[in-house]
């Protein structure tokens, strides 16, 4: 059986090896990808920091990684919109619960993508921009158009009427999801209100939000309440620890009831690298619990639907398939959307694939972190 090289998780909490893998064939409404770019995201190094509780169902050795680009090799049966040598871009979904990480995960020099989360890649995009797109824009997407959350219409639909145009809030406008929940919401014809520091306050103006206020204000919540002006709210997309509290009080103070929370309410970086696991995290994850459910009231109390987002879930929705075969594709083609966060490239090569989720893990601002191949 012929192989290729991936960089493999083979233990919860263990470092990426890289190792040979066997290569794996396109089933139908697949396409197998030469992986060109990959870049990372904070669930990376959560799965392999936290794995063996946040992600129980993931069995080791595992392919981690959701953010590819590359062009194709090989199309499964039925698949009818690319064919070989096709430059794409796409989510992998192999550490979803049901799925298969060696096929599927990211961080290989070959994967399997399904057809329905790819698309083209255009011209004037290089596979290390296109990469930064597929989970943040998932995510986005999510939050914003399913009806499980804010519900919205998507780009490409008809006009919003002007009396139902409405502003959507984003709390954490410089997020890779905010960014594109930001572009998105603009260009599906509503108004956007966000929060960025000051230095990336103007990227985040650029992409669409007409008010941006500094998260770090103590008050920000007013300011932005300011911004709104008056405006029909239409809901808000919390992202970062301390989001979803303020985006409640926003909520509440101009009428909006729609939450989508991007987000947990405690950080795990400081579990993810600790040496042992157990027993510091007993309080850290009854800490997200209980703020969780503080939250969860907090919302209702004030007559706000509040839910959850998971960025994969699109995956056999219509909001997934109109994304990656429509919006996307359009987007990019005629400039209304752009590939961010702007790409950092810390490494070539699989065995730069840790050093790039560390750095990730170390924090970076208003960029994504990428590795070519």
């Amino acid at each position: 059986m012929s192989q290729h090289s991936a960089a493999v998780l083979r233990a919860s909490r263990a470092p990426l090896v890289v190792s040979s893998v066997p290569d794996a064939e396109p089933g139908a409404g697949e396409v197998l990808v030469r992986v060109r770019a990959i870049a990372v995201n904070p669930v990376d190094w959560v799965i392999q920091g936290t794995g063996s509780v946040t992600y129980r169902w993931l069995r080791y050795p595992a392919v981690l990684g959701s953010d590819v680009a590359g062009e194709v090799l090989a199309v499964g049966a039925g698949v009818t919109r690319f064919r070989v040598g096709d430059r794409v871009f796409g989510l992998a979904t192999g550490t979803d619960r049901g799925r298969d990480p060696m096929r599927e995960g990211a961080f290989q020099e070959t994967t399997v993508l399904l057809e329905r989360l790819t698309a083209a890649t255009p011209s004037g995009v290089s596979d290390a921009e296109a990469a930064v797109l597929p989970l943040g824009a998932s995510t986005a997407a999510c939050a914003l158009f399913q009806p499980a959350h804010l519900g919205l219409r998507m780009p490409g639909d008809a006009a919003v009427p002007e009396g139902e145009r409405g502003v959507v809030v984003v709390w954490g406008g410089s997020t890779s999801v905010g960014m594109n929940a930001v572009q998105l919401a603009r260009a599906a014809g509503y108004d956007v209100v966000s929060t960025a520091s000051p230095r990336n306050a103007a990227l985040v103006r650029s992409l669409g939000a007409d008010v941006v206020v500094d998260h770090g204000d103590a008050r920000a919540v007013e300011h932005l309440v300011e911004g709104i002006g008056g405006r029909r709210v239409v809901g808000a997309v919390a992202l970062g620890t301390t989001s979803a509290a303020a985006c409640i009080e926003v909520l509440r103070r101009t009428g909006g009831s729609v939450l989508a929370m991007a987000s947990t309410p405690v950080s795990l970086d400081g579990l993810a690298g600790r040496r042992r696991l157990f027993p510091a995290m007993l309080p850290v994850f009854t800490r997200v619990g209980l703020t969780m459910a503080r939250l969860t009231l907090r919302a209702r109390r004030a007559g706000i639907r509040s839910a959850f987002v998971w960025g994969s879930s699109l995956r056999d929705d219509e909001v997934g398939r109109r994304l990656w075969s429509e919006v996307l594709e359009t987007g990019l083609a005629d400039g209304t959307l752009r590939p961010v966060p702007e790409a950092l490239v810390v490494g070539e090569g699989l065995g730069s694939v840790q050093t790039a989720i560390d750095r990730q893990r170390a924090g970076v601002s208003a960029q994504k972190v990428v590795v070519t191949l």
